[in-house]
């Protein structure tokens, strides 16, 4: 390929990196699990896009199959695994419950992409000048970020999508260092992470169905409610 071709996708994977570093930050700000799971799709079409420009930059055929496969498990068989076994009420709710405010949230996550950017510079300059990318920053910033979203959401599905977002980061940061993967492990971990989107989405329906309500402090509450009344039968 010439300069200016590998130039072109240089500059298209930079632009995928950084919707998919937004995706993360809207995830963190949106209060609808319709709307984290919508944004999680965006997110996973991006980090395929990604793994499609760097294969085509560099003759990686692994990187091709890492896209298919995103493209495959992602965006489709998870949101359809989580609308055929999670409840219907949990995407018709308005609003999830969340410990901070969203503006209080935000700065928090831009904290945390910052320092991701400190956190991957030992691992760039550890590695050849190819691949000094923005994937790994940003993928960095995405596991972050999913892990923040893990500690300030109340309700099981956004958890999981906090999850899933971590997943995505990960990869997002591998794809750039680990061109040569092989096809098989990406398959393995995505039946991996299917199974456990398909476990979940199982559990959240009995949840909701037993309990009324799939948010964790209740959760939590309901178990110390229930704990009461056998310590005080103990005591007697």
């Amino acid at each position: 390929m010439s300069e200016t071709t590998n130039q072109l996708l240089e500059n298209l994977n930079a632009l995928a990196a950084g919707l998919f570093l937004l995706t993360a930050f809207g995830i963190v700000a949106m209060r609808q699990a319709r709307g984290c799971l919508n944004l999680f799709i965006v997110q996973s079409l991006l980090l395929a896009a990604s793994a499609a420009l760097l294969g085509l930059r560099y003759g990686s055929g692994h990187l091709y199959g890492v896209a298919i496969v995103n493209v495959i498990s992602k965006p489709i068989i998870v949101p359809w695994l989580l609308r055929r076994t999670a409840p219907a009420e949990i995407y018709t709710r308005r609003e999830i419950d969340q410990v901070l405010n969203i503006p209080t949230a935000l700065l928090i996550a831009l904290a945390l992409a910052i320092l991701s950017y400190f956190l991957g510079q030992p691992l760039l300059n550890a590695v050849a000048p190819e691949f000094r990318g923005p994937n790994v920053p940003i993928g960095i910033a995405g596991l972050l970020l999913g892990a923040f979203t893990l500690t300030v959401r109340r309700e099981a599905l956004p958890l999981l999508i906090g999850l899933l977002v971590m997943e995505n980061g990960a990869f997002l940061a591998g794809i750039s260092i680990s061109r040569n993967l092989p096809l098989l492990v990406e398959l393995a971990i995505a039946t991996d992470g299917l199974i456990i989107v398909f476990i979940s989405g199982v559990l959240i329906r009995a949840v909701q169905k037993h309990v009324g309500t799939t948010a964790v402090g209740e959760l939590a509450s309901l178990k110390e409610a229930a704990a009461e009344p056998a310590a005080k039968e103990a005591a007697k």
